[in-house]
């Protein structure tokens, strides 16, 4: 491999403790290790946003996080919000419990919204795979690809546990080669990014990000 790993890695802060000299200090490490994106909650979108003026790195927030259980209609304000704050990807959860009762109809209908609403910003969608069997996180990716999502995401890491390279794997075999996937939660070493990205992952969401990197220094890789 001879990817610039910084380019893979969502640096994420979503604790709901987070401050905003945590944040300044987040943005302020996306722009010395070039990360694609910080990932945060949609009220530091200003203040990620201000930070990261002429940086390559884009700001991230979530919507319907971390449930997935707001309304559909609620889902799309928060997606026009968010972009007219600052946010330059939008990052989803989708209805999980629609999904499990086979309601595929309403799964479908809040990832259009969303895709919708963000009218062109890039939209990953999180479907949850600890709370799904593999035959809800294929049917999942289905929808995404038929909704017109960009990326499908693992976890929202506040769940029961994270990515796993294999589905990881199961995701990007249902998808194809043209949506991105997106691994998060429990990625906190240069391992577990390597495996990921072996697995198919092009995106990695994580809080480690820092010592990801750190540990790539000495590697000719990076």
């Amino acid at each position: 491999m001879t990817e610039n790993y910084a380019s893979y890695i969502d640096h994420t802060l979503l604790k709901p403790e987070a401050t905003k000299d945590q944040i300044v200090a987040l943005c302020a490490e996306a722009k010395q290790y070039g990360f694609a994106s910080v990932c945060v909650n949609p009220t530091w979108i200003e203040t990620a946003a201000k930070e990261l003026d002429g940086a390559v790195s884009k700001v991230c927030t979530v919507i319907g996080f971390p449930l997935g259980a707001s309304t559909t209609a609620v889902k799309a304000f928060e997606t026009k919000d968010a972009i007219e704050k600052g946010a330059g990807e939008i990052d989803m959860v989708i209805n999980i419990g629609a999904l499990k009762e086979k309601d595929y109809e309403t799964v479908l209908n809040d990832m259009k919204a969303v895709v919708q609403a963000a009218n062109g910003t890039l939209v990953k969608v999180i479907i949850e795979t600890c709370l799904l069997t593999d035959e809800e996180k294929v049917k999942a990716c289905e929808l995404a690809v038929e909704a017109g999502l960009d990326y499908v995401k693992t976890s929202t890491g506040f769940s029961t546990g994270g990515a796993t390279p294999e589905d990881v794997a199961l995701m990007r075999k249902t998808v194809g080669a043209d949506l991105g996937v997106k691994a998060s939660g429990g990625v906190r070493s240069v391992e577990d990014l390597k495996a990921m990205i072996a697995a198919g992952a092009t995106r990695i969401g994580a809080s480690s990000g820092v010592k990801i990197m750190q540990g790539l220094s000495a590697d000719s890789d990076y």
